[in-house]
């Protein structure tokens, strides 16, 4: 495990954006030995936060300081989700959806990155977003944080051209089957955007703890929910995906490298 991160209560946290890559870097190399594919979620994870840190210092977003506090306050909640799970600990119902179905080996390498978006973005970013505001501040943080989902939603667009290079098979069968595109569509980032955004006010507005909590528990019953519609379809849809899924050969560890080639290649 990489040195330099707080051990609260055996769960690693990062304190910089440096530490949340590094710290993604360790999950991404023990997935490869042992053929997880939670490694999948964890490049992808590793390329967006090196994103917002390469747009830190750019007058990109309206306050740098703040943007990083809720880039590793985001970064964590994956992070503590993560180990929690590898210990057998309590998570969230929307996380337990993506790190369970990381043992369904009937899952496409898409299938796998929503899940692991949906959890993240449609549940977790709102929480971190509440974490570093109040209600005097938040309409400030507006801007930014749609600048963090503009970065999110061009990696969206990115994930299935970058599959396509790894694995022809997967968009030449999407492009024949338009109802698979409804899959997709499903997983709209500005309806992800626009839901966590309304989930942070809703957090922000409320005083007592348990108050928040409760909205959190609320949330995360309706994206725990949300998820299956990405692991459970139809028959002809599960048909195509069964097709596409034969296309991805090799092991995890293979799909994680095969992965990080593409990515590497996108962020020079």
């Amino acid at each position: 495990m990489s040195k330099g991160y707080n051990n609260i209560s055996n769960k690693m946290v990062a304190n910089t954006i440096d530490e949340v890559i590094d710290i993604l870097g360790d999950i991404i190399e023990s997935s490869k030995k042992d053929e997880s594919t939670i490694g999948y979620f964890a490049a992808l994870y590793q390329k967006v936060t090196i994103s917002v840190k390469d747009k830190l210092h750019t007058n990109y977003f309206d306050d740098d300081e703040r943007m990083e506090r809720l880039d590793v306050l985001f970064a964590n909640r994956y992070l503590l989700a993560y180990y929690n799970y590898k210990q057998g600990k309590s998570i969230t119902k929307s996380w337990g959806m993506a790190f369970q179905s990381s043992n369904n080996n009937g899952l496409i390498v898409l299938q796998h990155l929503l899940l692991g978006m949906n959890a993240h973005i449609n549940l977790d970013l709102g929480i971190a977003a509440s974490e570093i505001s109040d209600r005097s501040s938040m309409d400030t943080l507006h801007s930014d944080f749609n600048k963090i989902n503009e970065i999110l939603g061009a990696l969206v667009d990115e994930i299935q051209n970058d599959l396509s290079k790894i694995w022809p098979t997967l968009i030449k069968i999407l492009k024949l089957a338009n109802k698979v595109d409804d899959f997709f569509i499903n997983f709209s980032m500005s309806i992800a955007r626009d839901g966590a955004w309304k989930f942070a006010n809703e957090l922000v507005v409320e005083k007592e703890k348990n108050s928040k909590a409760h909205l959190i528990t609320l949330r995360d019953d309706k994206i725990s929910k949300f998820a299956t519609s990405i692991t459970v379809h139809k028959i002809m849809v599960r048909i195509i995906f069964f097709i596409v899924r034969i296309g991805e050969r090799g092991k995890p560890s293979d799909k994680i490298k095969a992965l990080e080639r593409v990515i590497k290649n996108q962020t020079k």
